[in-house]
């Protein structure tokens, strides 16, 4: 399994919209694709997909912009990835998938390997990456003279 370009993307944009949830800031398309070197007009779709999944919410106007529309703590990666990739629990269960043959061992190995991956996922927040993001950043050095 491998992370989608289209799902970095989203997360990566979604991750500068939570580090400066606190501020109350909105931040224009520009300056998300700046920050993060997001392509500007494949973030213009991904943040469409966004706000139609309810995860961002836009303002217009001379002070407009994106927005998380909820708390960085109460949104997982895997909300995310839900929104972009249409990704769906219940719809990765077999029901008639014999265990017997060899093609159910393989099917129930790999779907006990997808709620793993689910459930891993589901523990991360967008703050949680932002702290990870901080606590691996060098600290800021001062010089004085």
């Amino acid at each position: 399994m491998e992370l989608s370009s289209k799902s970095e993307y989203a997360l990566l944009a979604l991750f500068e919209l939570a580090s400066c949830y606190d501020s109350g800031e909105s931040l224009q398309i520009q300056q998300i694709a700046d920050a993060q070197d997001i392509p500007k007009r494949y973030l213009e779709q991904l943040l469409a997909s966004l706000r139609r999944g309810g995860l961002i919410k836009s303002t217009r106007g001379v002070r407009g912009g994106y927005v998380l529309a909820k708390d960085p703590r109460h949104m997982t990666v895997l909300d995310a990835l839900k929104c972009i990739e249409g990704i769906d629990i219940a719809s990765s269960e077999d029901t008639n998938s014999s265990r017997a043959t060899a093609s159910g061992v393989i099917k129930h190995v790999w779907k006990e390997g997808q709620q793993a991956l689910y459930s891993v996922l589901e523990d991360y927040t967008l703050q949680d990456l932002c702290d990870l993001q901080e606590k691996s950043s060098p600290a800021t050095l001062m010089y004085y003279i």
